[in-house]
């Protein structure tokens, strides 16, 4: 079956670093983007990071660019993000999505709060 698990979630102080993994199973993983959103309370879901199939393009929301960084090892099946210099605003549940044309599969998502 198809699953997609985040980790590395947690409670870390503003200025801090935290790194989530996601891991993928079930599908041909090297041939889907990848894409990390999150969604704090209250309000919508937004795109944070992509990654092409093969790492080889990525983009950022303006609000992360500089801090946070997406990477992928399609031979371990991982897609990553690397958030330093957090901000209490980055507080949020994230989640991993895969993609191939109009198949999308989704995590089930990781709790970041950023708070003093």
């Amino acid at each position: 079956q198809v699953q997609l698990v985040e980790s590395g979630g947690g409670l870390v102080q503003p200025g801090g670093s935290l790194r989530l993994s996601c891991a993928a199973s079930g599908f041909t993983f090297s041939n889907y983007n990848m894409r990390w959103f999150r969604q704090g309370r209250g309000k919508e879901r937004e795109l944070v990071a992509y990654i092409t199939s093969t790492g080889s393009d990525t983009n950022y929301a303006d609000s992360v660019k500089g801090r946070f960084t997406i990477a992928r090892d399609n031979a371990k099946n991982t897609v990553t993000l690397q958030m330093n210099s957090l901000k209490p605003e980055d507080t949020a549940v994230y989640y991993c999505k895969a993609s191939l044309w109009g198949r999308d599969y989704w995590g089930q998502g990781t709790q970041v709060t950023v708070s003093s």
